[in-house]
């Protein structure tokens, strides 16, 4: 099977992703869902054909010695896919993510704008996109670098695993570092970080101590930067970076945080009413003063009461997003209790309003 014809299927039928393994049919999420697209089951040698075809001698090399590799794939004028190969039951697999090179605004993805505008203005501080892998972290940096690139006179610097969007200069200066390909790891990158002067920072994926201290060290030296981590709410992305550190740590790690970290937003592609589409629900948190204090004393398990009562700082809760998505009629009810974290709380609260 020729692996463009592959691009060109998920272009067409509005694939995000595709599952690519052998003894299997070729399948594809749409819309959130995973769906058999062609009927013909692969054979070994046909994924051995298209990991052959798409990979070059160092993905390849790659692929030997670790069993895996990753890497992104131009096509066409405006398509870029990163390609994810390992190893299952001693045979190749793939799973192929489409990349849409236009990088829309804030409105159009439907993210908290007047948020997010704001916090692309700070000098400095830390901003973390969290959520499950495919939830629109990706997109959603891309549209943050993309506005401060056509407002403000900065040097942005990225550092990715792989590059997925690409960026022409427009008000600022974009240089964007690939591991293996610019710079052999994360640590390199954040260790030479300074002797670049970026006033924008952009961190792939904070996953270990070292790479988050390297993010607070940034921070506090007057860089603006932007990471996601998986994680699903605001709670538990300030628990993950706290427990990246031993304990005798803590107290110092809540106190940077409690005045560098500008905010969380997290999350989650729900699919629109009529299943045509997704459309984001995010948990918002701003660094308000008493969200400031409740990480500075211990308090973290307060915040999410803090965030519901936030709204005039652009807070918002999951549920009250999901209420809100519903009252919009963007999603349908039932969505929005699948995909809620207390469904009986949200439940009672659909049908006070009489959304169900």
């Amino acid at each position: 099977m020729d692996f463009k014809k592959i691009f060109d299927l998920m272009i067409e039928r509005n694939v995000s992703d595709m599952f690519i393994r052998s003894n299997s049919n070729l399948r594809g999420r749409i819309n959130g869902e995973v769906e058999v697209l062609i009927d013909k089951v692969l054979a070994v040698q046909d994924v051995v054909k298209i990991v052959n075809d798409m990979t070059d001698s160092r993905a390849k090399d790659k692929l030997n010695e670790a069993k895996a590799c990753e890497f992104t794939y131009w096509y066409k004028e405006n398509w870029r896919f990163r390609v994810g190969v390992f190893y299952q039951r001693n045979t190749p697999a793939l799973v192929v993510r489409k990349i849409d090179l236009s990088i829309p605004d804030f409105e159009s993805l439907n993210l908290p704008s007047k948020v997010l505008s704001k916090f692309a203005g700070d000098r400095r501080g830390i901003v973390l996109l969290t959520g499950i892998t495919g939830s629109g972290k990706s997109t959603a940096i891309a549209s943050m670098i993309e506005y401060i690139n056509r407002n403000y006179k900065r040097h942005i610097l990225t550092v990715e695993e792989p590059i997925e969007f690409t960026f022409a200069d427009k008000v600022s200066i974009i240089n964007q570092r690939e591991l293996g390909e610019d710079v052999n790891t994360y640590a390199d990158a954040l260790r030479q970080f300074a002797l670049h002067s970026p006033d924008v920072l952009f961190i792939g994926n904070i996953r270990d101590k070292e790479t988050c201290y390297a993010a607070l060290t940034a921070a506090e030296t007057g860089v603006l930067v932007f990471s996601t981590l998986h994680t699903v709410n605001a709670f538990s992305t300030i628990e993950r970076i706290i427990n990246f550190f031993p304990p005798h740590q803590h107290g110092l790690i809540m106190n940077q945080l409690s005045f560098l970290l500008k905010g969380v937003i997290s999350l989650r592609l729900l699919p629109k009413k009529g299943r045509v589409g997704l459309v984001p629900a995010c948990e918002t948190m701003v660094l308000s003063p008493s969200i400031s204090r409740l990480i500075r004393e211990d308090k973290i398990w307060e915040i999410p009461k803090y965030i519901a009562k936030g709204d005039v700082y652009g807070m918002e809760t999951f549920q009250q997003c999901l209420i809100r998505l519903v009252e919009e009629n963007k999603i349908d009810a039932q969505s929005a209790l699948e995909y809620a974290d207390k469904r009986e709380e949200l439940e009672m609260e659909l049908r006070n309003k009489s959304l169900l």
